[in-house]
């Protein structure tokens, strides 16, 4: 699952012999990559559309291992745009149930945090780490594209990602997060919502964000140039190495 379409749309390339199919709003691209059968889809903004797009993925193409890339603001000021974050951790920071239950606590389940697998988030870093290698990052992304977002020696980090419906743009917004989550790297809007369901249908899952912006007012990047250049870029190698590590 991509967050953003140009980003499915690298992945994409890779496949041999893909079909698509369109299942509410949504196009489903299955294919085999590395001999692997595979499906390909990019899920829309926000936890209600990443869920929906999940559940497909589960109910309909049954699928065994779900992988997610996309972009997050940084929470955390040791994040530079073009580092990555692979989880480990992921809450939901908009879930408040109080007074019946602790904030950010699930209804139902129990739990505040859905932790990934430590076998897959290995062979996270190990993809990311191939990818992040001086010269590979030049040859993948370009050195003229990556000095025009100030992308110089871009690093891996792993920690816990927090998700909700809301864009972070301001530094209050930012301060009242980290206040409430002090220990979170970056800020998204699917993530959790993803690894819920995949936790809830014991399906493992692989969440991997690459740093865009600072999720406050001082962050001046041309966006759409950031996802097509450089994220997109940054998810089909990852994909591409985590599938030949595999």
């Amino acid at each position: 699952m991509g967050a953003m379409p140009e980003e499915v749309n690298d992945v994409i390339a890779l496949l041999d012999n893909p079909h698509s199919a369109t299942i509410g709003m949504r196009t489903y691209t299955s294919g085999l990559l590395n001999g692997i059968q595979t499906v390909v889809v990019f899920s829309r903004w926000g936890k209600t559309a990443a869920a929906s797009t999940v559940t497909t993925l589960i109910n309909v193409y049954e699928i065994t291992e779900l992988i997610f890339t996309g972009v997050a603001g940084a929470l955390n000021p040791a994040l530079k745009i073009g580092d990555i974050v692979v989880a480990k951790r992921l809450i939901q920071h908009d879930m408040d149930a109080r007074p019946l239950m602790p904030r950010f606590e699930i209804p139902l389940l129990g739990m505040t945090w859905f932790e990934c697998n430590s076998l897959r988030i290995g062979k996270a870093e190990d993809a990311v780490k191939l990818l992040l290698e001086k010269q590979h990052l030049n040859d993948m992304v370009g050195t003229g594209i990556l000095n025009s977002f100030g992308i110089a020696t871009p690093t891996l980090h792993l920690g816990d990602i927090a998700s909700g419906d809301q864009f972070f743009a301001t530094a209050k917004q930012k301060e009242a997060l980290h206040e409430a989550l002090p220990g979170i790297l970056c800020v998204e809007m699917e993530g959790a919502a993803v690894a819920q369901v995949c936790y809830e249908h014991e399906v493992p899952f692989t969440i991997i964000r690459t740093i865009s912006d600072a999720a406050d007012e001082k962050s001046h990047i041309d966006f759409p140039a950031f996802i097509a250049n450089v994220a997109s870029k940054y998810s089909a190698s990852i994909i591409k190495h985590l599938y030949d590590v595999h």
